[in-house]
């Protein structure tokens, strides 16, 4: 899930307290809300509606958003987190969605007078003040963390990271490419497993090779080899279904192995990125994965950083439950630019 540079426009001062439409766009899933900023300062999200569409029945994302329009009053802007990268002109280059993604296309289509764009993790990171107690399940480390850096990562159609970084009263998002680095092996099983995969390609990414759902297939095609035994199972939910109910021990050792190798790549990264103020996973697939990832190594995994190990004891990681995360970041990161651009006005007239 590579990253994409959310576009920067013009964000009309008015905006802010009309109802706008923000969307999460996954390889397999888009998700939309009708939103609006609520409070009297506009600090909190309203989702007026919300509906979940699959990408494989729709031709194109005009067709999801023109549905999801056809049940609401028209609205003048809309705000899409999507994983690819953004170009100039609006178009997204993306591996991981069934169709092309174009600004302009979408504008045109459904009339908005904007469509705005922005990578899906960095709007996953902009939702993270918006979680609660009850939508985590926490993993390791102490409940609460001092405000700083924090990373939201999650492998689901590819693996999306992103670092929330905290200034003033206002944040900072990295959106980053951690996902297309090369695969670390920490175990001598790992190390086959890696080296098989490197007999057909030179580079193996950490999202390719096991933290996302090709990449869990892809994980358990490579065990077979090594272990010399056909694969019988064809799809990442297939793998992830026999290692939860236990009934194919190569599913078991493939999901302890995506769980251990998670746990070293988000320790990995929260050391590469100064992370203080906790990690959140998400995704796709993780949700689902609790009480597995719970028994796994992935702790012991994520610890397993020398006498850094001290340092990470202190960094909540906590699974996020929470299914509406992308549309909320999404529109977070709107409103948020909205809050900027009339601050600056303001400023500019004083």
């Amino acid at each position: 899930m590579t990253a994409a540079a959310p576009t920067l426009q013009t964000f009309p001062l008015d905006s802010a307290s009309l109802p706008f439409m923000a969307a999460d766009v996954g390889g397999t899933h888009v998700r939309v809300g009708l939103i609006r900023a609520g409070g009297s300062d506009g600090g909190t999200i309203e989702i007026l509606s919300y509906r979940k569409y699959r990408c494989g029945d729709h031709p194109s994302l005009s067709a999801i958003l023109s549905d999801f329009a056809s049940h609401h009053p028209q609205v003048a802007h809309c705000v899409i987190a999507s994983a690819g990268y953004a170009l100039a002109d609006g178009n997204v280059i993306s591996a991981n969605l069934p169709w092309p993604l174009s600004a302009s296309r979408i504008r045109d289509d459904l009339g908005f007078e904007a469509v705005h764009l922005v990578n899906d993790f960095e709007a996953v990171a902009h939702a993270a003040a918006h979680i609660d107690g009850s939508q985590v399940l926490q993993l390791t480390g102490p409940a609460q963390a001092p405000r700083g850096p924090t990373l939201v990562v999650g492998p689901g159609t590819g693996l999306g990271a992103a670092l929330w970084i905290p200034v003033g009263e206002r944040s900072v998002v990295l959106a980053t490419e951690a996902g297309q680095a090369a695969l670390a092996a920490g175990t001598e099983l790992e190390m086959a497993v890696l080296q098989h995969m490197l007999r057909n390609r030179s580079h193996v990414s950490i999202e390719h090779g096991a933290l996302s759902g090709p990449g869990l297939l892809n994980l358990y095609n490579a065990l077979c080899a090594v272990r010399g035994t056909a694969p019988v199972h064809a799809t990442p939910d297939a793998v992830s279904a026999a290692a939860c109910d236990g009934s194919d021990p190569l599913a078991v050792q493939t999901l302890e192995l995506f769980c251990g190798i998670l746990g070293s790549t988000i320790g990995d990264m929260a050391l590469l990125y100064g992370v203080q103020g906790g990690i959140y996973l998400a995704g796709g697939i993780l949700p689902k994965l609790g009480p597995f990832l719970i028994g796994s190594t992935f702790v012991e995994r994520f610890l397993n950083k020398g006498p850094m190990a001290k340092a990470l004891q202190r960094i909540p990681v906590k699974l996020v439950e929470h299914g509406q995360l992308g549309v909320i970041g999404a529109a977070s990161w709107y409103l948020e630019k909205l809050a900027t651009q009339a601050s600056q006005h303001k400023q500019q007239m004083q």
